[in-house]
């Protein structure tokens, strides 16, 4: 099954890691929907740069650090996702607690670890 998932902290730079997860989420077939700072496009996905009124998101992918996820909190909360992916150096053992109380999984994994090895 391919989960719609939103990207936050996506980057029209090519070498950041968000930038390569939106490329290879598209090439497992995902749907994606990107939030970011710039305007822009990646592999035919548009960066929002304002929060828009996503439906159906099942995973929410995270290339922001803990301090810039604040302010995100109930947006992503509100979005009601499975899970939320806390990729290396967005690790946030605060929002995690906020995630449970919620009943959404948080899972602190790699986004291009879980495609590659078929765990995603």
């Amino acid at each position: 099954m391919k989960k719609k998932t939103l990207v936050i902290g996506a980057s029209l730079n090519p070498s950041r890691y968000s930038n390569i997860a939106i490329k290879r989420l598209k090439n497992y077939n995902h749907d994606v929907v990107a939030f970011g700072l710039k305007q822009g496009d990646v592999s035919g996905v548009s960066i929002d740069t304002e929060l828009m009124p996503y439906k159906d998101i099942d995973t929410v992918t995270l290339y922001l650090n803990p301090k810039r996820q604040e302010q995100y909190y109930d947006f992503i909360i509100g979005l009601n996702p499975k899970r939320v992916i806390f990729n290396p150096g967005t690790e946030n053992p605060d929002f995690y607690s906020k995630l449970k109380e919620n009943n959404i999984k948080a899972e602190v994994a790699c986004t291009l670890v879980l495609l590659s090895t078929g765990q995603y």
